[in-house]
């Protein structure tokens, strides 16, 4: 039996020490404020919007909704995220993507002022996480989220071969540059790979955002290997599940599970991205 990584330990964790330090900002006469931008309402967005309200609420940081319709226009996108830039009491901004279709989601992510961009999709960010800097902008919540599961557990990352399977610019590539900025080995996979399943297996450390349920099965894995599986699906029963075939990631030696992954630790590392934000905005001003 693999060790389970439970990443609702790991939230856990995180958030008491986020409590402390919304505290002593609050202490300081700052209330730290995340503005969540919704575009109509998808499931997806719904849910991701609930448990980030639960978290900010645990660790004592305000949240701001600003709802509009499916059909929004471009205009009136990029009008609320100017005011929102340019109002002092907000902090970071939240914005759920895919954008529909008709926005030119480039040119939204764009004008997202860096120092508020908490999930790492204005470019500034993006730069920052590809080339190992630290300052102006954040990596992705999911991203950064893996790293924090893998560091609670203690999973040594110096040297060792990583595979990371998808290389979409929330996930896929990022993950592998904060990956790289700790000295692994990382080979990107994706769905063009030859020899997809045995490029996998070679890995001590797997992560999967390939988006696909069960699709990580046997082929792909071997013992000794840790597993960080970020696929969020509904299986053929209509029940939430990873990547990775369950039964078949028994021989691993460590692998988180879906629910009560990374998706856990998603939500604290974004109320963390907040916090800092905060307290940089603090700083400049």
């Amino acid at each position: 039996m693999p060790e389970i990584l439970d990443g609702r330990t790991v939230g856990k964790a995180l958030t008491g020490e986020l409590v402390e330090k919304a505290k002593t900002l609050k202490e300081r006469g700052l209330t730290p404020l995340l503005a969540i931008v919704r575009l109509g309402e998808r499931s997806d967005d719904l849910a991701y919007e609930k448990g980030a309200i639960s978290r900010c609420q645990k660790v004592g940081i305000d949240v701001r909704r600003v709802l509009l319709a499916r059909e929004a226009s471009q205009e009136e996108v990029l009008k609320v995220v100017r005011s929102l830039n340019d109002d002092p009491a907000v902090h970071g901004i939240l914005i759920f993507l895919p954008l529909p279709k008709g926005i030119d989601q480039k040119a939204v992510c764009e004008s997202i002022a860096p120092q508020k961009d908490v999930d790492g999709i204005s470019p500034v960010s993006q730069a920052t996480v590809y080339n190992g800097l630290s300052g102006i902008g954040y990596p992705p919540c999911t991203a950064q989220a893996c790293l924090e599961i893998l560091k609670y557990y203690r999973c040594e990352l110096v040297g060792k071969k990583v595979v990371v399977l998808g290389r979409s610019q929330v996930i896929g590539k990022p993950v592998s540059m904060l990956l790289l900025a700790q000295n692994a080995t990382v080979t990107i996979c994706h769905s063009k790979t030859q020899n997809l399943a045995a490029e996998a297996k070679r890995a001590d450390i797997l992560i999967s955002a390939l988006g696909h349920a069960g699709m990580v099965d046997k082929q792909y894995l071997r013992s000794g290997q840790t597993v960080i599986d970020v696929g969020i699906n509904l299986n053929a029963e209509g029940q939430l599940c990873g990547d990775v075939n369950w039964e078949d990631g028994q021989v691993v030696s460590a692998i988180t599970p879906v629910p009560g992954g990374v998706g856990s630790v998603t939500t604290t590392v974004l109320a963390k991205h907040v916090l800092e934000a905060a307290e940089q905005l603090a700083m400049s001003n």
